[in-house]
């Protein structure tokens, strides 16, 4: 077959309307319910933080959402403090940190996210007794103390 110089031009009008559609084309949006998902995420209860565990551990599922998941742990401060692991809560904490940050609502929403942090760390200070429960939960204090005047 033949190729004329008006198919040829034909083609490449195709070709190039084909390249700048496919370039053109918007980016997928985030689901709707992205804000309700982040809010349940980042309550204070133990049924948030639970949901969030679970997610982090299966962050794919969640890619549409565009969550940031990164983490610098506790920040300047260790992850397990005498050891009581509250690497999990700092990592929640900077999720809901970095991700309100990202739509603009951090400031209506940190305190929300500071207590939240606070309530992690209790919920592991309940898994010791006597002077242990007491230094967990006055670490817990102090930690929280530091988020909510320099978080």
């Amino acid at each position: 077959m033949r190729t004329t110089t008006k198919t040829r031009t034909i083609l490449a009008v195709l070709g190039s309307a084909l390249a700048l559609g496919v370039a053109a084309a918007p980016a997928q949006a985030a689901p709707a319910d992205k804000p309700q998902v982040l809010s349940s995420f980042t309550q204070t209860s133990a049924t948030s933080q639970n949901a969030w565990l679970a997610a982090n551990r299966n962050q794919s599922a969640w890619a549409a959402y565009g969550f940031d998941w990164s983490t610098d742990g506790c920040t300047q401060a260790p992850d397990n403090p005498f050891g009581f692991p509250f690497d999990n809560a700092c990592a929640r904490h900077d999720f809901g940190y970095r991700n309100y940050k990202a739509v603009g609502q951090f400031d209506a929403n940190k305190s929300r996210l500071d207590s939240a942090f606070y309530e992690d760390m209790k919920r592991v200070c309940t898994g010791y007794t006597g002077e242990k429960n007491t230094a967990c939960n006055s670490t817990a204090w102090t930690y929280y103390q530091a988020v909510k005047i320099f978080g």
